[in-house]
């Protein structure tokens, strides 16, 4: 047991009063801190939009044209609602642009000239940008990439169920980062 620990003794003011303004800015810290659960569904104060999940909902994603992005879109569309489809009268509009691309992951050689792909790597790629639909703002907008492997096998109709399976594969998951992404943007304070 040491001096200080002795019963009787005491600790020098000096460590006291920095133990006790240490404690202070600790609990105002923590005060300061306004983490709170993203898809929280707290009642909203008066004049505040509401709830994560019924902001989400009020979100109209804009048709598009490639077999691509209408999976990500009927994913997003299902993600946003609930199931529920694009509102009737939606508070936000959002675009999205999607693209994608295959390149060999794994090749194997069939002969001294020739090699054929065994493996390839789908890169799906989609641009997104909301905007308010009172004031004409854009409220969010970004970027989100996904990859998905998939095999290819030497029957030309396998090989394109194949990629065709990851196309829908990385549409799904492209969709859930696109929620999440959209979820953070709408959350900031503007």
């Amino acid at each position: 047991m040491s001096s200080a620990d002795a019963p009787g003794t005491r600790r020098p003011l000096v460590f006291r009063v920095a133990a006790a303004a240490l404690a202070v800015s600790a609990a105002l810290a923590a005060g300061a801190c306004t983490v709170q659960p993203l898809y929280a569904t707290a009642p909203a104060a008066p004049g505040a939009a509401g709830n994560m999940a019924s902001t989400l909902a009020s979100i109209s994603v804009d048709p598009v044209a490639t077999r691509e992005a209408l999976q990500v879109r009927n994913h997003l569309i299902f993600l946003l609602s609930g199931g529920a489809g694009n509102p009737a009268s939606p508070a936000y509009d959002m675009r999205i642009i999607v693209s994608s691309s295959s390149s060999a992951a794994a090749t194997v050689q069939l002969s001294t000239t020739e090699q054929s792909p065994t493996s390839s790597l789908l890169n799906m790629t989609a641009v997104y940008f909301v905007t308010d639909r009172a004031s004409g703002k854009e409220v969010a907008r970004g970027e989100r990439r996904i990859s998905s492997t998939y095999d290819v096998p030497r029957q030309q109709y396998a090989a394109i169920r194949s990629q065709r399976d990851a196309v829908d594969r990385a549409a799904r998951e492209l969709a859930e980062q696109l929620r999440f992404a959209v979820a953070q943007d709408l959350s900031r304070p503007r």
